[in-house]
């Protein structure tokens, strides 16, 4: 019976041990978690800054670079070259970059092709460029068989009209002989907004055969080769150029959201770790009683 009795004032003493190392542990776990939140929050933070800063830089040569692209579509718009829709042969080129963590910037350009893609014909025959290896990631699971070529390396570095000439000339040495052709990219607006934006580029014989072409006097055969090559250049460097920018405002505000939620985060889990501790030592506290009465 006494024996009983030892057993009976014995067991309080082990079971909030159970608990307390149970306790401990998720302890532990939240203090692991909360500084990994805090790593996290300094990698978003640092990179809103260098985003800040390439964007700043962006911004700075975009204006220079709209000129080349409002020269060559504006030529384009002049000559009011006709667009035979029966011809199938159609090129879309999809400019991106090489990097994420920057909101749907690359998805929005996508989604557009995407949409464009689905009121073609079947008998249209159309080919695929991605400049930057996340337009090419997403288009090539579409449209695997629509794939012309793509062009990495995009992104790491501001686009220069030398990269721009490389995707073109890349263009021209395929062997695609288009009919009409699409250039879709970011359109730069505001630090917080984008629009995708559609241009045309226009095969060799759309220039040739327009009929407003006679408006331009000496114009011969290479001259308007030569052109229609640094036209196509000029877009693209065009589009690269807007879409760096996009990029970059588009990064600093998703950089500036992560490290805001972060925090919030932060906030939660610190509370969580106080109460916990609390529970710990409070339990603590109960167990140093309950086993100084049951020795008395």
């Amino acid at each position: 019976h006494q024996s009983a009795k030892m057993m009976k004032k014995a067991v309080p003493v082990f079971v909030p041990q159970c608990s307390q190392t149970r306790n401990m542990a998720t302890l532990k776990d939240i203090a692991t978690r909360l500084k990994s939140v805090k790593n996290i929050q300094k990698i978003t933070k640092s990179m809103k800054m260098v985003s800040a800063a390439k964007f700043a830089k962006a911004e700075r040569e975009l204006k220079p670079a709209r000129v080349y692209g409002a020269g060559a579509n504006a030529f384009y718009e002049q000559l009011d070259a006709p667009v035979d829709e029966s011809k199938p042969n159609h090129l879309i080129v999809a400019i991106s970059s090489d990097k994420g963590l920057c909101g749907g910037v690359h998805s929005a350009v996508c989604k557009s092709i995407r949409s464009e893609m689905a009121d073609k014909s079947a008998e249209a025959n159309v080919k695929m460029v991605a400049v930057g290896d996340k337009a090419r990631g997403i288009l090539s699971r579409l449209f695997k068989d629509n794939f012309l070529l793509s062009c990495k390396d995009i992104g790491r570095l501001p686009p220069t009209f030398a990269d721009a000439s490389l995707v073109a000339q890349e263009i021209l040495d395929s062997g695609f002989e288009y009919d009409q052709g699409t250039l879709f990219f970011n359109r730069f607006k505001t630090v917080v907004s984008y629009d995708v934006t559609q241009l045309p580029l226009l095969s060799l014989n759309s220039v040739s055969e327009a009929e407003n072409l006679a408006l331009y006097d000496s114009v011969d055969q290479d001259v308007i080769t030569s052109y229609n090559e640094f036209a196509l250049a000029s877009l693209v460097y065009f589009g690269m150029k807007e879409g760096a920018a996009s990029e970059q405002s588009a990064r600093m505000t998703a950089m500036d959201g992560a490290s805001k939620n972060a925090g919030e985060m932060i906030d939660k889990l610190t509370l969580t770790y106080n109460r916990t501790r609390q529970a710990v030592i409070t339990r603590e506290l109960i167990e140093i009683i309950s086993g100084a009465s049951a020795l008395e």
